[in-house]
């Protein structure tokens, strides 16, 4: 597999909306597998695909076992409760803010094989499907963060 070269903001690719998949072709396999690569190296817990530039709608996310949720077409389907987290992106180093999520949330997708299934997940398993589907939609988390830098992150841990 290969590791693939993450854009970061300013690049306006994140900005576009992702398409759906509407065949799973082996491009699409290599995708996925190219982006879980790409995802261990990187030491994230999410990617979704427009962060490697392709605009189809791909999303992994690592749950809080460590194992990666390959999402094909996802979309969230509830919504519990709020979570109020520090939270950062591969696409925008360096930078860290607040975000107000939802504390659970369960998405609806396609696995590999095509096959409908759904998932939850609570917590950074949660903000972390917020964070990868909003990318789907152009929108990065410091659209809606208020942003920290990294001397503050050093001082609120400190007082913790």
């Amino acid at each position: 597999m290969a590791i693939l070269t993450i854009i970061k903001d300013g690049d306006p690719t994140l900005r576009k909306h992702s398409r759906p998949v509407t065949e799973i072709t082996p491009r699409i396999i290599r995708l996925i597998d190219d982006m879980r690569d790409t995802l261990k190296k990187s030491g994230g817990v999410g990617l979704a695909a427009v962060q490697v530039g392709v605009l189809r709608r791909v999303v992994l996310v690592e749950d809080a076992e460590g194992k990666v949720l390959e999402l094909i077409n996802p979309e969230i389907i509830a919504r519990e409760g709020e979570q109020h987290e520090l939270e950062g992106c591969l696409s925008v180093p360096d930078k860290w803010g607040i975000t107000d999520r939802p504390e659970k949330v369960t998405v609806r997708a396609l696995d590999r094989e095509g096959k409908e299934f759904t998932v939850s997940g609570e917590g950074l398993t949660a903000r972390c499907f917020c964070h990868e589907l909003d990318h789907l939609e152009g929108i990065l988390f410091s659209d809606h963060a208020r942003m920290l830098t990294e001397e503050e992150l050093e001082a609120m841990t400190e007082e913790e």
